[in-house]
């Protein structure tokens, strides 16, 4: 199998998401999208997974218009795509749903409701973003918060708002980035960083679970 992963900015990396694709012997790609205009063909692949990014899928640039068209073409063809924060909102969008920015900024380790656990394991799940979507036509809510969806799935699709791929290495450099951010937020880095230690080896393992599940479900959906 061949996995396309675009990824966006070197300090958002794949993270779990490059550790269970090289677990289960899954040849991967990396795409630094804003530098590529070859216009890619997504059925040259066998999986396409879309990370995150600091830009917000609803900017009008170039290569963002060139992945949406990507992701669309990805489902359209069948090819089972996942697309994680960023790449959730781009993905709704390119399936015919809507990405906008949220009034005040989703951040911390929250208790995300699910409803399918075979699908989305139950948090607490790491949820950073500035954004937010409009769940796609005729896709199925999986998960969400109080505040905000936070996973859907249509066909061999799904999206996922929070960081399910995040390791404590990067939460560590997002918040070096982002500590005066935050603070405006009312966001206690240190603290942010604290409960990422805490819970960095269980998300792990519910996030490979999520990744296992999902291409499951992405064979199970496979067309006739």
């Amino acid at each position: 199998m061949r996995a396309l992963v675009i990824q966006h900015e070197p300090d958002i990396p794949g993270g779990h998401v490059d550790e269970w694709l090289d677990t289960r012997g899954i040849e991967r790609e990396a795409l630094p999208i804003q530098a590529d205009e070859r216009g890619l063909d997504a059925a040259g692949y066998d999986l396409v997974v879309s990370l995150g990014s600091w830009h917000a899928a609803y900017e009008d640039l170039p290569w963002i218009r060139r992945e949406e068209a990507l992701l669309r073409s990805a489902h359209e063809s069948g090819v089972p795509t996942l697309g994680i924060c960023f790449g959730s909102q781009l993905l709704a969008r390119a399936l015919g749903g809507e990405a906008f920015r949220r009034a005040e900024p989703e951040v911390g380790w929250l208790e995300v409701r699910t409803n399918d656990e075979s699908l989305v394991p139950p948090g607490p799940w790491l949820v950073w973003h500035f954004d937010s979507f409009a769940v796609p036509p005729g896709a199925r809510l999986l998960a969400d918060t109080a505040a905000s969806p936070q996973a859907y799935a249509l066909g061999r699709s799904l999206g996922i708002q929070f960081h399910v791929e995040v390791t404590l290495e990067t939460t560590e450099r997002w918040v070096r980035r982002c500590s005066d951010e935050l603070a405006e937020a009312g966001i206690d880095p240190q603290r942010l960083v604290a409960d990422t230690r805490e819970r960095a080896a269980a998300a792990r393992v519910s996030a490979l679970r999520l990744f296992d599940a999902f291409l499951e479900a992405a064979v199970a959906h496979a067309p006739a």
